[in-house]
């Protein structure tokens, strides 16, 4: 499997190309801006995208889902309680200054557990709302290894994400963090939709926001 971070659009959001090296295969992940540059990426690499996948709805993650749709015609997953975000410019936050940005629909509304196959790599979904009602992380297993986590907007390497927007809840942000990501081992790493990597036990141990 790789793994390529591609820090995009005018607040840095990491998207995240993950593809088998058997067949290509490449989920997008969180496309924030810059289609240009994450489409020059996959042609370089002669990549087969078969999915795009938002790990929740604001402007910052799907600004450029429009342009990758319609440029490989792949379908466009988020997680039920965001797919709403997608065409209201309100709640995706592009209302706020960003020029009300008009992502297309989702063809798949995500659950909790629900698994998205990617030629040889499977991912699996984790809610973690908080930081908006339909925000998820992406469980990426490997034998042998240490599991990789993709956690949006919910965990990052030395902060947690913001509940001040439309349906963030501080509450269910902390909740989702201590009950479903700090349930994982210390290695396993962490990618996040902002910034650095980092593991686990790292933001068990140092993390100023998750003191007991």
């Amino acid at each position: 499997m790789n793994i390529k971070r591609l820090p995009v659009g005018p607040l840095q959001a990491n998207c995240y190309l993950l593809w088998d090296k058997a067949g290509g295969s490449v989920a997008i992940v969180d496309p924030g801006g810059d289609a240009e540059e994450i489409i020059a990426v996959i042609e370089e690499e002669k990549l087969r995208p078969v999915a795009l996948i938002n790990t929740h709805g604001h402007i910052d993650h799907i600004a450029a889902n429009r342009a990758i749709k319609e440029r490989y015609n792949i379908p466009l997953l988020i997680h039920t309680e965001d797919a709403i975000c997608l065409t209201d410019p309100g709640l995706n936050l592009s209302a706020m200054g960003f020029g009300r940005l008009d992502s297309p629909p989702c063809d798949r509304e995500l659950q909790d557990g629900d698994e998205i196959s990617v030629g040889e790599i499977t991912l699996k979904v984790i809610s973690t709302p908080g930081h908006s009602p339909g925000g998820i992380c992406l469980l990426i297993p490997r034998p042998a290894q240490p599991d990789i986590i993709i956690t949006g907007d919910t965990l990052f390497a030395g902060g947690v994400g913001r509940t001040d927007f439309p349906g963030g809840s501080w509450e269910e942000l902390m909740e989702s963090i201590r009950n479903r990501l700090l349930s994982f081992p210390d290695e396993t790493i962490i990618l996040p939709g902002h910034g650095p990597h980092s593991t686990i036990g790292e933001e068990r141990s140092s993390n100023p926001f998750l003191e007991t």
